[in-house]
């Protein structure tokens, strides 16, 4: 009997050593295939549409940092080392409906993190169905107060707040000593908040507003609210909403020999709106904005930018899609520094750990309501040749 048990635990012992082998094996296996696994981050960007310029930047911003990270092995160290990024693009068209559509399709698509979109109503009808799927959602031309002010712990903004560009704003208006101001928006959440908050800076700083009012974007025709607004005798035009309609109105303002000082903020800072608007009449336009491409100059932008130029053979057309760059780069810092693929994580290293970070756009942090800290807004003004000179303090 004590022969047959020895032989018996033998045997146990004999068997449990393929069984160990094939179980370590497994381990290994698996820990391999999630190493091999890539990390899916969306992005979310107006391919089609009037905004289809910021969008390709967007794109091709995104795909190409994308690029230096996989060909770099993937991410380079922490428990996500070896992972390459998969990026997977939707068009949401600069509209709210298909915006909505396409935040589905990526939350089905199992993204951790989404980059985009442009334009605060389109992000704004993304934003809940993004955070009902759990994902982390960094927003880039999108600077409505309120998209911060719900308190949803997954989002954030590469690009400043409205009430920050009108506190910027009404400070120019105020110094360049503007006494009659015409306010003019297109009831969009962007331009209509920008109005708004410049409205109450300019009251601070005793300047008279002396029309405040919307246009229908996307129409070919603005000489009626053109007609109203010069009889209101403004001198200064301060029109809040995006470049397509700035170039129209510049160059239906210089067809009615109409030579006021317009002005305008962020969503202007994009060159086609020298094509819309025609040189001649675009020339004296000045707006506030974050820096163009050409005029980061931290060696991390300069290296960007040179690689971008080479391969696609020209910079970005506006700061948007560079913020849209910023996005993806902090994305990918959270998981070098050894945080966890999951987006509270990211999440809570983005508000706690971030600081300082080296981005294309300068130093960049956020604070806990998922907005960035740091001033970025500066002047720009239209030249004879239609360039976007920046102005010295």
């Amino acid at each position: 009997m004590h022969i047959l048990t020895a032989a018996r635990h033998r045997f146990s012992a004999l068997l449990a050593v393929p069984a160990a082998l094939c179980a370590l094996g497994l381990l290994l296996c698996g820990g391999e295939a999630r190493a091999a696994e890539p990390i899916r981050i969306g992005l979310m960007c107006p391919l089609t549409g009037k905004w289809a310029s910021e969008g390709q930047d967007m794109r091709q911003i995104v795909t190409l940092l994308a690029e230096d990270v996989n060909k770099a092995g993937g991410i380079a160290q922490g428990p996500n080392k070896g992972r390459k990024i998969e990026l997977i693009v939707e068009d949401d068209a600069g509209d709210p409906r298909t915006a909505s559509l396409a935040a589905q399709k990526l939350a089905s698509a199992g993204v951790m993190a989404i980059i985009g979109t442009y334009g605060s109503a389109v992000t704004e009808a993304s934003q809940n169905i993004i955070d009902e799927a759990g994902i982390l959602q960094i927003a880039t031309g999108s600077t409505s107060v309120r998209l911060t002010e719900k308190g949803l712990p997954l989002f954030f903004r590469t690009c400043p707040r409205d009430d920050e560009q009108g506190r910027v704003a009404g400070g120019v208006i105020a110094a360049k000593g503007y006494k009659a101001v015409a306010l003019l928006h297109d009831n969009s959440s962007y331009a209509k908040g920008l109005a708004d908050e410049s409205a109450r800076v300019l009251k601070e700083k005793g300047v008279p507003v002396v029309f405040h009012d919307a246009l229908t974007p996307s129409e070919r025709d603005y000489t009626a609210i053109l007609t109203k607004l010069k009889a209101a005798n403004p001198d200064l035009i301060f029109f809040t909403g995006y470049f397509p309609e700035v170039g129209m109105l510049l160059r239906q303002k210089a067809e009615m020999h109409w030579d006021v000082p317009m002005m305008g903020g962020d969503a202007a800072n994009n060159t086609d709106l020298v094509k819309i608007a025609g040189t001649a009449a675009a020339k004296g336009y000045f707006f506030v904005s974050p820096p163009s491409a050409h005029d980061f100059d931290s060696p991390e932008a300069r290296d960007f930018f040179s690689r971008y130029q080479a391969t696609y053979k020209s910079l970005p057309s506006s700061v948007w899609s560079v913020l849209a760059g910023d996005a993806f780069k902090v994305i990918v810092a959270a998981l070098e520094a050894g945080v966890d693929a999951a987006p509270e994580a990211v999440s809570a290293w983005l508000k706690k750990d971030l600081r300082d970070y080296p981005g294309l756009t300068g130093p960049l942090g956020f604070n806990a309501k998922g907005d960035r800290i740091g001033d970025l807004y500066k002047v720009y003004e239209v030249d004879e040749t239609g360039a976007f000179v920046l102005q010295k303090n």
